[in-house]
């Protein structure tokens, strides 16, 4: 069946993401779901995408209620957007095809894509959409963790070859991975010759949006102790020191909706040491978010 595309139109649904998990992805600025879609709805998606509309916009594929139900509402990848940007987020307003020839001997340059700006807040994400199985050597997205905190511009990031600390997005059919938009991100090198019969790869792409005001209404855990919580990236040395927990810390704290209880004073000020002892509370920790 097809109907009138929802676009941006607001949906909410159950929070699936924990505490914990919000704070690993204000430190690593991505989530990965692996293989969340069913294969009935990937093997529509590609033969959509091969059939109907082969376009790098194939944005009236949201006319079709098993796209919006299978994909952009699928109950692990929604789930994990309405823990971020809240109640009533709003549907994608375009879909993109980034269809990757294949082979293609050389990567990407380094990137954060167009309209990136410097915010402590979370009011859209990135999402990316594998229908089918990308390897390796189709080229996979690769990313650089906690990057979305590090200020260079495009032009300054082209000369970069293999990073330190990178991730690869390879990833079995049906795999979703989040992203804070202006993380580093680039096509890896693809050496495969084709894709089955076809010679390229398929990655839908597109943002949710927020509506509301951020507030801690994920699932809350009990008895987290925040001042033990590590914010730093997995990969700290791309920062000066404790810079990018800082940064994850401030995201942190803004989707809480408690901004304007966190001022980082300096020193071995909250998020910095998280070895306190006996339920201690760091120096500086919003008082929302202290022990008790």
């Amino acid at each position: 069946m097809s109907r009138t595309a929802p676009y941006n139109q607001p949906v909410d649904c159950p929070a699936t993401l924990t505490d914990t998990e919000v704070i690993d992805f204000c430190r690593n600025g991505y989530l990965m779901l692996p293989g969340v879609v069913p294969e009935e709805i990937n093997r529509k998606v590609v033969d959509y995408l091969d059939s109907v509309d082969s376009s790098y916009e194939p944005t009236p594929i949201m006319e079709q209620d098993w796209f919006v139900e299978g994909v952009l509402m699928n109950p692990q990848a929604a789930g994990a957007v309405r823990s971020l940007l809240g109640a009533n987020f709003t549907l994608p307003a375009i879909i993109s095809n980034h269809r990757g020839v294949l082979p293609s001997p050389q990567p990407q340059n380094w990137h954060r894509d167009g309209g990136s700006i410097y915010t402590p807040k979370l009011e859209y994400l990135q999402v990316f959409y594998l229908p089918e199985t990308c390897t390796e050597a189709m080229g996979a997205t690769e990313l650089l963790p906690g990057s979305h905190f590090l200020r260079s511009k495009t032009p300054l990031m082209a000369h970069y070859g293999s990073i330190a600390g990178t991730v690869s997005t390879a990833s079995p059919a049906g795999s979703i991975f989040l992203t804070i938009y202006s993380i580093w991100h680039r096509r890896g090198r693809a050496t495969a010759a084709s894709n089955g019969n076809r010679t390229y790869r398929n990655l839908l792409k597109y943002n949710y949006w927020r509506t509301e005001a951020p507030c801690r209404d994920w699932i809350r855990e009990p008895g987290i102790d925040f001042n033990q919580q590590r914010f730093d990236p997995p990969f700290p040395a791309i920062f000066e020191q404790f810079q990018g927990g800082i940064s994850a810390a401030k995201l942190f704290c803004w989707l809480c909706g408690i901004e304007e209880e966190y001022e980082f004073r300096g020193g071995q000020c909250w998020p910095v040491v998280p070895t306190t002892r006996n339920g201690t509370n760091q120096m500086g920790i919003p008082p929302s978010l202290r022990n008790r």
